[in-house]
């Protein structure tokens, strides 16, 4: 396993759902140095790690493994959920809001 390459694709999913080293750490149960240390290549993943890490990405572990990432179909609207999740109610309102505006669509008519 290329540790490099591991490491540059979790530092690539981590920012893609918009998570920071410290999160992940936590989520994973390891220190935010040791997160460093992988994404750089410096240390090796555990595979229980592994398996973390790809529940936290949504994604399967060869994913994470293999150079190039296989195109999901349901990668737009995987972003759109996790940005949709971690924003507040007034956040999703407003969201609504521009969908409405930017589709010419409003509540009371459906084109």
């Amino acid at each position: 396993m290329d540790r490099k390459l591991l490491g540059r694709r979790i530092r690539e999913e981590r920012i893609r759902i918009g998570l920071t080293q410290e999160q992940i750490a936590e989520k994973i149960n390891v220190s935010t140095t040791y997160i460093g240390f992988i994404e750089r290549g410096e240390r090796s993943v555990t595979l229980e790690k592994l398996i973390l890490l790809s529940e936290c990405f949504q994604l399967p572990i060869d994913a994470l493994l293999h150079e190039s990432r296989p195109q999901e179909p349901e990668t737009r609207e995987l972003q759109m959920k996790l940005l949709w999740d971690r924003a507040s109610n007034e956040e999703q309102d407003i969201i609504l809001s521009i969908i409405k505006v930017v589709t010419g669509k409003t509540s009371n008519s459906q084109k």
